[in-house]
């Protein structure tokens, strides 16, 4: 009777475990897993929808534009999608072609309504930082691109730049990965210039302190310092080429 009656218990207290561990699992459940993957997936949505809308301006865009009407169009990730390529480069018609998040994967599918059907004089692209590690695996077929469906564009290739905090960690792959970009733009005769350099604080092997708001992304300040870096070479381009037709 005795043992019964401890059986029993043991029952209980196994089965009061169980239901504790049913009903923490449920809260956790509702409380924070769910509503961390509904929000997930209402970002991953936002982020669809801003890429597809910004394919549908572009197209719109190169509809407006003549060939070589537009002086530079910039391709790249955030860095140029927060450009304002207007207040920087007055002088010129300019366009950007940035969207944030962007990887060299992203931006090979989508060179035709980016820059193709635009044909501007001169392209200048930013792209890598987000897909760092693989970048090279189709970055070259970027070039191919270019080369073969506008030969009569010039090309710019912006190295990657300098970073800092948690962006920071990835300089020394960022500045080894300058040196691949820098031999395929003299491979392909591309202009090739150097961001991450002036960038560098030595010091400290980051980013310069104000010159980004979270070590990646420009403040103002970074962009009017990689601005005093591209304009001279744009400039010297189309005086160059005055005539790309």
């Amino acid at each position: 009777m005795y043992n019964m009656i401890k059986q029993k218990k043991i029952i209980l207290i196994i089965l009061s475990i169980f239901f504790l561990t049913l009903i923490s699992f449920l809260i956790i459940l509702f409380t924070i897993i769910i509503p961390e993957r509904k929000e997930k997936e209402y970002f991953e949505e936002q982020v669809k929808l801003y890429y597809e809308n910004k394919l549908k301006i572009y197209e719109e865009e190169n509809e407006k534009f003549e060939d070589y009407e537009i002086d530079v169009a910039f391709i790249g990730d955030s860095l140029t999608d927060a450009y304002d390529l207007e207040k920087y480069y007055p002088e010129f018609v300019v366009s950007n072609r940035g969207i944030g998040g962007e990887t060299t994967i992203g931006l090979e599918k989508r060179m035709q309504v980016s820059v193709y059907d635009l044909k501007p004089k001169v392209v200048v692209m930013l792209i890598g930082a987000n897909n760092m590690d693989s970048m090279f695996n189709n970055y070259e077929n970027l070039l191919i691109g270019l080369s073969e469906n506008l030969p009569n564009t010039k090309v710019v290739l912006l190295s990657l730049t300098a970073m800092g905090d948690n962006w920071g960690r990835k300089n020394q792959l960022a500045a080894f990965n300058n040196v691949k970009i820098k031999k395929l733009a003299e491979k392909y005769n591309y202009h090739f210039i150097d961001l991450y350099t002036p960038l560098l604080d030595v010091t400290t092997n980051e980013v310069y302190d104000g010159y980004t708001i979270d070590g990646g992304h420009f403040t103002e300040l970074g962009y009017d310092v990689v601005t005093n870096l591209i304009k001279p070479v744009l400039i010297e381009i189309l005086t160059i080429y005055p005539n790309f037709n």
